[in-house]
């Protein structure tokens, strides 16, 4: 927050009566507001934008050499945890991909944690040169009967608001208890708006009459559009629609069409869940933005998608544009059409230029360490079993980069009483463990479209419950992969048919995330992939974040969870059988 003094050195800098700590020369300033490109000097004084203009005093001077100036990128919606890195290291990869703020929604951590998991995001978050507001999870779990770490009702998030960064409330995902009425998640709508909070949706599968409801309460925006029409049906309703392109989640390509001169100012980007070494290769909002262009998206209005729109969308009026008055988060691009990087400046600070980070700026005190809640079953292999009389079956239909799957029937083997999986039909066995309270709740199903020949995978990231999940040829291989991930305190791997790890990747923190630099967590996920690719013929997505979402019960069509077959149509656990 800022003081009496430092608005009085800013002011004495806007009329020329003091010297500019900072002034940026001969750059080409995108202007958000109009969609005009100005000249003219940028003045910074204290980390925010003093004027544009001519200021012939400063203490320093950055020569922009006909770059273009634009503002620091926002992320409007993503999971840190989907990294699996801390929020200092997610920091230290985002910014030389020009994002200066992100928009995270915590519900990973907390679902595993509590308020113990929020905190800690927000401890680890402090002094990095990243702005990381944080909306509270709604949905903690995500549906009534989940079994999941923690338990948020209203009454433990309201404290929480009183933290400066805790800006509203996040993706309220249990459309049934909207639709329903139900006190708690209505209570902490109501909490959400008393607090001055905007309040996010996640209306996945959910029809324009099925909105209603959701404007009905105040959630004014989404994420979940998975084509031009979905997006257009939220535009209309009233919502800002954010445009999503993460690893699993490639929305942007299916809705980009429904943007349009008259409409793009409530359109926003979001990444939601981006794995590290997608960050690393192909960028986070900038990546967006390029998409954007390439598809007919004028590069200023994608610009403007990318800054403003989503400063808008959340009600951050000092961020998103380079004008007197807003911080000084500033990215300059050679090109606009290529959107590439030059240098990026946080605060007023130069924290990359060239491509490199000035890692001085990311220096830091070490964060409180966090203890993980001990993951606590007793699985045995008999718990694997899947005991069937009738050969045709629900299978979970993967569908390569989406987070919808299909609700398939196929005709399965039987031995014995027991489903066997079969690699020639990719009809594998999968299933969902119970890790926080041994409960002794295993699900098992049958998933398609991983294409193992042999062995299994297992991970401790499981959304959003995040029970252990696995899947496999064989219930000798699915339990060698479970019983690694348990006894490392949480993480994912790789085993082959004799139950040998071929990689693995430790997650301590909560099971969740790593406590290592994301170059040591980057290089683990190559490893993972190779890994991958000596047990399955399948390609062209990413297997472990895509088998982390086939527990998540919120999103269409068939799902996992411990207790069994979810359908997200009757929104009910059913069997295996069809009857």
């Amino acid at each position: 927050m800022e003081n009496l003094k430092q608005l009085q050195e800013r002011v004495a800098v806007s009329d020329g009566r003091a010297s500019a700590d900072l002034v940026i020369k001969n750059g080409r300033i995108v202007n958000v507001f109009s969609g005009e490109i100005m000249e003219g000097d940028v003045a910074i004084k204290n980390g925010y934008i003093a004027g544009i203009g001519h200021f012939p005093h400063a203490e320093n001077v950055i020569d922009a050499a006909g770059e273009f100036i634009v503002p620091g990128f926002i992320d409007a919606h993503v999971h840190v945890e989907s990294a699996m890195v801390t929020p200092a290291e997610f920091a230290r990869v985002l910014l030389p991909n020009g994002v200066t703020t992100i928009i995270t929604d915590p519900h990973e951590i907390a679902n595993v944690a509590g308020e113990k998991g929020i905190e800690f995001m927000l401890d680890n978050a402090k002094g990095i040169p990243l702005d990381m507001f944080v909306m509270l999870p709604s949905s903690v779990p995500a549906t009534e009967g989940e079994h999941n770490g923690e338990t948020l009702h209203a009454e433990k998030l309201h404290p929480l608001y009183a933290h400066e960064k805790v800006i509203g409330l996040a993706e309220v995902m249990d459309f049934p208890s909207v639709a329903k009425g139900n006190s708690d998640i209505l209570t902490k709508i109501i909490d959400a708006k008393k607090e001055g909070g905007r309040i996010d949706g996640h209306g996945a599968g959910l029809t324009s009459a099925d909105l209603n409801n959701y404007l009905a309460v105040g959630i004014r925006t989404d994420h979940e559009s998975t084509n031009a029409e979905e997006a257009l049906d939220r535009l209309r309703a009233g919502m800002f629609v954010m445009l999503r392109e993460g690893t699993v989640g490639r929305d942007l390509i299916a809705t980009i069409p429904a943007v349009t001169p008259n409409n793009s100012h409530r359109f926003c980007f979001c990444t939601d869940d981006k794995l590290i070494n997608d960050l690393i290769t192909e960028g986070s909002i900038n990546y967006n933005i390029q998409l954007a262009i390439e598809k007919g998206i004028e590069p200023i209005n994608a610009i403007q998608m990318a800054t403003i729109n989503a400063a808008n969308c959340h009600n951050l009026p000092y961020l998103g544009a380079v004008a007197a008055g807003y911080q000084a988060d500033i990215v300059f691009l050679k090109d606009l059409q290529t959107v590439e990087i030059t240098k990026v400046l946080k605060h007023g600070k130069v924290v990359v230029e060239n491509g490199s980070r000035n890692e001085a700026a990311f220096e830091r005190q070490s964060a409180t360490k966090f203890v993980s809640p001990k993951i606590n079953h007793h699985l045995t292999k008999k718990d694997l079993e899947l005991p069937l009389k009738n050969p045709t079956c629900y299978v979970i239909g993967m569908k390569p980069n989406s987070l919808f799957t299909e609700k398939l029937i196929a005709e399965v083997t039987i031995q014995d009483g027991l489903f066997v999986p079969s690699t020639s039909q990719d009809l594998l066995k999968m299933a969902v463990v119970e890790r926080h309270h041994d409960t002794g709740f295993v699900g098992v199903g049958i998933v398609r479209g991983f294409g193992l020949t042999e062995g299994a995978i297992a991970t401790t990231v499981a959304h959003d419950s995040h029970n252990i999940v696995a899947v496999g040829v064989t219930d000798e291989a699915m339990e060698a992969a479970i019983t690694h991930v348990t006894n490392t305190g949480g993480g994912i791997a790789v085993v082959d048919a004799s139950g040998k790890v071929l990689h693995d990747l430790e997650l301590p923190i909560a099971g969740l995330l790593s406590d290592k630099s994301f170059e040591e967590v980057e290089q683990d996920f190559v490893g993972l992939t190779s890994a991958f690719k000596q047990i399955s013929h399948a390609s062209g997505f990413d297997p472990f974040l895509t088998l982390s979402f086939l527990t998540l019960p919120v999103i269409p069509e068939l799902k996992l969870t411990d207790q069994g077959l979810f359908d997200f149509a009757t929104f009910q656990i059913i069997p295996n059988e069809v009857n």
